[in-house]
Parts: structure tokens; C-alpha cells; sequence
């Protein structure tokens, strides 16, 4: 299963590079996401990329004219602000050269913002949120089964998945997408897909699918990276809707052929995605129990130099 997911994702990865192509998208933000590791290396080489900034030149130029969706602008900004950066900074090499002229003459390479998107100087001092909230947050956090029948509203859940976008990701690709239900018809019909949700899913206001998508890398070596960046931003989507009020359970995906080709019926996927994960969410109702789950102690987690 995984196998036949990473093929598909290999092809549409090596596609063309057309206005629109999603492959093309991870492509740009990986190769730009590079250029801005080479921008604040220390120290600086005097050329870098060189191997790839035609390429990244190119996906670039392909989204050019292509802005009126917020995703694919905020893309293009930021892939524009760090080119423009890079070529202010780099030396002359031949592939950089025939970078750079195609570049220049990119319709959008004088776009005009006040503040540019590109690499900056890290943000330190303290913050509103301390350790001891954040523990506080971490141990009152339990995998809630049980909801009152009330929906929770998109504006809440919206800003627990701006929370989970900000989660780390190799290159910055974000092989992921979370597909959300709150149609009660719809989170019974996903909800009771996976193992290990009979008796209870029935009461879910709302389910998140986590779905990577392998057609953001172009070796089958990167194929456990959607489970990774997948996770980290279900982690940071429960911690967003724990801070809100809204209890959630994370519910495990076992590689399950007759489970697999259940969840892509029902959420249409394309040959590449695979489901990572799944997330209830709702306000837990109060009289609900939940496990004690103990948990390993500090001991147990952690060596140093070891």
C-alpha cells in the first residue's frame, strides 16, 4: 500500500512544473526553504544553490500570474522575497547568472511590499505563555471520548490549525493536509473507519484526518516524513484546541488494506495521500471519565551523553 502511495507521489512529483501543479508547490517551497538555510549560514558561502537555483527559478516563474488564491500568493511572496535576497547576496556562476536574468525578468520581480518576507533575525525575551502553563496545559490534556452534542465553531478550529501550520517540517514542505468534518452524517461515516472507535464515535461533533502527500518528495527515502510532520502538526492542532476549551482524542491509523481503501472512498484521495492520523474533537461533556494513562517519568524519557 505505502509502495503504490510512494510511486504515484514519484510521478507527480517529476511532473512539469505548470501554473497550479501541487508538485510543483512543494518543490518551490523545499528549494526556497534551502536557499534561506544557505542565506543565514555561517559563515555565508559566497555561492551557493547553485545546483538547484535554476530549478527553484523556474518553479518560480511557473506561479508567476497565478496569485489569486491566498495559498499559492503567500507562496509566491515569500519565494520572490527570498530569490531577491539570494541574488543580492550571491557571486557569479554560470547557472546563477542564467538564474538571475530569468528572474530580473519575471513580470513580478518588482513587487513591492514594505516588509519582505525572508529571513530575519531571531525573536528572543519572554513570553505570555510560561513552561509551567504550558505542563499545566500538557498534563490536563487527556484523550477525551465523550462530548457534549454541541458543534464547535470553524473560527475555533480554524485558529488550533493556524497553530498546527506553524509546526516544524523538514524543508519546510508540509506534506500534509488536515481534511476537517462536522457534518454529523459525515464525522459517523469517517469516524468509524479506523480501529478502536466502536461505541463512542457515534458522538463526535467533529473528526480531523490528517493526510500526507507523497507527492511532495522525489525520493522513496523522504516516504516517512508525512508520518512525521503529520504528527508534529496533530500535536500542535490539539494543544491549539486544548487552549481553547476543546478536548480532543488522537486516534491511531494501522496500515490495514480493507481500512485503507475504506478512508479513500470516503475522502476521495488521490493516489499519493495516505491517512496519517485521526483527531475528535468537541467540548468535553463534564460527567465523561478518562483514562489515568500514567505516563513514563522524567528517568525514563531522557539520557545525556549516552
Amino acid at each position: 500500500m505505502e509502495a503504490v502511495a510512494v510511486a504515484a507521489g514519484l510521478a507527480a512529483s517529476s511532473a512539469a512544473p505548470i501554473p497550479g501543479n501541487e508538485a510543483r508547490r512543494y518543490a518551490l517551497r523545499r528549494a526556497i526553504h534551502r536557499i534561506e538555510k544557505g542565506l543565514i549560514s555561517r559563515p555565508r558561502r559566497p555561492v551557493f544553490a547553485a545546483d538547484y537555483i535554476e530549478e527553484a527559478v523556474d518553479a518560480y516563474c511557473a506561479g508567476v500570474g497565478t496569485c489569486d488564491a491566498d495559498a499559492q500568493g503567500r507562496l509566491q511572496t515569500w519565494a520572490h522575497d527570498v530569490l531577491e535576497a539570494y541574488f543580492a547576496a550571491v557571486g557569479s556562476h554560470p547557472a546563477v547568472d542564467r538564474a538571475r536574468a530569468r528572474f530580473d525578468a519575471s513580470p513580478a520581480s518588482a513587487r513591492d511590499q514594505v516588509d519582505p518576507v525572508r529571513p530575519y533575525t531571531v525573536r528572543t525575551g519572554p513570553l505570555a505563555v510560561t513552561i509551567d502553563g504550558m505542563l499545566e496545559m500538557a498534563v490536563r490534556r487527556r484523550s477525551v471520548r465523550h462530548y457534549l452534542p454541541k458543534p464547535v465553531p470553524r473560527e475555533v478550529v480554524d485558529k488550533a490549525l493556524v497553530v498546527a501550520g506553524y509546526s516544524p517540517s523538514a524543508c519546510n514542505r508540509q506534506p500534509f493536509v488536515f481534511r476537517v468534518f462536522d457534518d454529523p452524517a459525515l464525522v459517523r461515516k469517517v469516524a468509524s473507519i479506523p480501529m478502536g472507535t466502536a461505541g463512542f464515535y457515534e458522538g463526535f461533533p467533529g473528526v480531523a484526518v490528517i493526510v500526507g502527500q507523497l507527492r511532495a518528495f522525489r525520493n522513496p527515502r523522504d516516504r516517512h516524513l508525512i508520518y512525521i510532520d503529520g504528527s508534529l502538526a496533530a500535536m500542535s492542532f490539539v494543544y491549539g484546541l486544548e487552549s481553547q476549551g476543546v478536548s480532543s482524542c488522537c486516534i491511531n491509523w494501522p496500515e490495514i488494506a480493507e481500512k485503507e481503501e475504506q478512508m479513500a472512498q470516503a475522502l476521495g484521495l488521490a493516489a499519493d495521500e495516505r491517512p496519517v492520523m485521526l483527531v475528535s474533537f468537541g467540548y468535553a461533556d463534564p460527567t465523561a471519565m478518562v483514562p489515568y494513562s500514567q505516563k513514563k517519568p522524567l528517568s525514563e524519557l531522557r539520557s545525556y551523553n549516552k
